[in-house]
């Protein structure tokens, strides 16, 4: 099976998401004046309406702005990421045996929530429309209804015995059944009327305080999630490479690219060689995951060039570096913005795992995230549960500028721990091979395995990774890579467990064009 995708041009803006009813509502908000911020902050919060699955006004947030409007020759960072709460207490999840972090039905997974702080904050500084008028869309959607997507349809009933999401759990609800979600209308409305103060100090954070039974404290509800932090870049295959730095996983994925640069990729992805040293640059890359991305971890230590040189001599073209002999051992939307002026935002949203944790804040249709899977409960680990700490993250939103500094693409995905190995793809096809967007989003994929795994332990022992590629990859591939060590598996057609990504590229003498990944079944590139 391949995934037919289209490249779309976009002279008058441009809105890539994975969901057509999103796109659409950031696409009419650029039509009516507003710049990439507010189209990507009406898409995004669409999104959290259409999309309960993957993200919500329950989640986090991070993104990246540049190009004119911004005041910066630097892309522009926020890290909207939630910290855990002032009852955070590692000791007493140990001594109730856990040994990870309890991912399903336990508020202590959720940090607070930051994605409306990092919508606020984008708005407050680069919004040019009224918050009202960019949160419209999402609130019409909301209040009148929307035919639930498939695969909406095929998750809900993954929260059967959850309460508080009698919206989302009514009888019958399938494909293509009207879904009126008042709830977060609600929410979106106080939002648009009162700014933070509707939502952190309104009905939601009352609520959450209630859920939280000792977890959070108002304090913690007082506290902006949004931070503008600097921004994270490498230079790599002629291009500067940006990211959000730690606790976001993005340095990896630039790590990645460093290493597969200095190993010698070529520009011919259907060559058995090009699968094996991405795979490997990638693995190389991974090796820093466990200790070395939480917050506050200097970003520059992990790509030195002599870190990245080294890594990279450890290659092998002809067999895998990673052997036990040598080793030891989602719920995500990704979207991208461009408007006429050129700007763009390259922003991504997350409940962590589908419905995050599985706790509702009652009475508000909100689900919260779980990203507090990504705390360690290994006494004094520098990423351990703590009050105030923020989680290591997987999101990697990506945004490639040339040497003079102007904008050359917005990338990104969902898709847990493989994020960072599916950046590397996207702009190993980009940079090195030179496909345009349809041919990078569309191209086969793969992606590393653990066993038994979540989507977010592939780190745990590298050593022991399967190589998951898709069905259409090149008939080279699997063999090549098997003769090289690797133990592969092919995937039967997957729309989710291959990362939904989406890319706008700016050509030198063109108008923006940019692609939607149809691996999500309803993603949409819309032109404004």
């Amino acid at each position: 099976m391949t995934w037919e995708t289209q490249t779309v041009p976009g002279p008058d803006g441009l809105v890539c998401s994975v969901d057509r009813l999103a796109s659409e509502a950031g696409a009419a908000v650029l039509r009516a004046g507003g710049n990439a911020v507010d189209a990507a902050i009406a898409t995004s919060a669409a999104l959290t309406v259409t999309t309960p699955h993957m993200c919500g006004m329950g989640g986090d947030l991070m993104a990246l702005v540049a190009g004119p409007g911004t005041g910066s020759a630097e892309p522009l960072v926020v890290n909207a990421s939630g910290r855990a709460g002032s009852g955070a207490d590692p000791e007493r999840l140990r001594a109730e045996g856990h040994r990870t972090m309890p991912p399903l039905g336990d508020v202590r997974s959720a940090p607070v929530p930051g994605c409306v702080d990092g919508w606020l904050a984008l708005h407050d500084r680069l919004g040019r429309l009224p918050l009202a008028d960019v949160l419209a869309p999402a609130i019409e959607l909301a209040e009148d209804g929307f035919p639930t997507s498939p695969m909406l349809a095929f998750m809900l009933p993954k929260l059967a015995g959850v309460t508080g999401c009698d919206e989302l759990v009514e009888a019958g609800v399938g494909t293509g059944d009207h879904l009126r979600r008042p709830g977060p209308a609600r929410m979106l409305r106080a939002i648009a009327a009162e700014g933070r103060d509707g939502f952190y100090g309104g009905e939601f954070g009352e609520r959450l305080l209630e859920v939280g039974a000792g977890e959070y404290l108002p304090g913690d509800l007082a506290r902006s999630s949004a931070d503008w932090v600097e921004a994270l870049g490498l230079d790599v295959w002629g291009h500067r490479v940006w990211t959000v730095p730690p606790n976001s996983a993005g340095v990896l994925a630039l790590a990645g690219a460093g290493i597969a640069e200095r190993a010698g990729l070529g520009a011919d992805p259907d060559d058995a060689a090009w699968a094996h040293l991405a795979v490997e640059a990638a693995r190389l890359a991974g090796l820093d995951r466990p200790r070395g991305l939480f917050e506050g971890a200097d970003g520059g230590v992990l790509l030195h060039p002599d870190r990245l040189a080294a890594r990279a001599a450890m290659v092998d073209p002809r067999r895998t570096v990673l052997r036990e002999d040598r080793y030891a051992g989602g719920g995500t939307i990704y979207l991208c913005v461009a408007d006429r002026d050129g700007m763009g935002v390259s922003l991504i949203q997350s409940n962590a795992k589908e419905f995050g944790c599985h706790v509702a804040v009652p009475g508000t249709g909100v689900l919260l995230h779980n990203r507090g899977i990504g705390f360690s409960l290994e006494a004094g680990h520098p990423a351990e549960y703590g009050p105030g700490r923020r989680p290591p993250h997987t999101l990697a939103p990506t945004l490639v500028t040339r040497p003079d500094g102007s904008l050359r693409a917005l990338l990104g995905t969902m898709g847990g721990d493989s994020q960072t190995q599916l950046v590397l793809q996207l702009l190993a096809r980009l940079l090195v091979t030179g496909d345009d967007p349809a041919a990078v989003i569309g191209a086969p994929r793969w992606v590393l395995a653990a066993e038994g795994g979540t989507g977010f332990n592939v780190w745990e022992r590298p050593a022991a990774h399967r190589v998951r590629v898709e069905q259409h990859a090149p008939a080279s591939w699997r063999p090549g890579l098997e003769e090289r060590g690797h133990e592969v598996r092919t995937a039967r057609p997957d729309p989710a467990g291959f990362g939904h990504a989406h890319l706008i590229e700016f050509p030198v003498d063109g108008p923006p064009r940019g692609a939607a990944d149809a691996r999500s079944l309803i993603g949409a590139a819309v032109a404004g």
